[in-house]
């Protein structure tokens, strides 16, 4: 879904990931970063529904 460019202009913008991933480790809340389609930045949401985590990588199968 794309930002609304009134949501976009009232979030903080963070030029790379990880300034955004250490700004949400700081916060109370649970936040993830994410890059915006409007301004190319990363902001900050606490919103996770319908969001996929990344699993892990397994390398077991490399082993065998």
């Amino acid at each position: 879904m794309r930002t609304r460019l009134s949501v976009c202009i009232r979030k903080r913008r963070f030029g790379c990931a990880d300034d955004a991933l250490a700004a949400a480790e700081m916060a109370e809340t649970d936040l993830r970063q994410y890059r915006c389609d409007r301004c190319r930045a990363f902001h900050l949401t606490s919103r996770r529904k319908g969001k996929r985590i990344a699993r892990p990588i397994s390398t077991e199968w490399l082993a065998q």
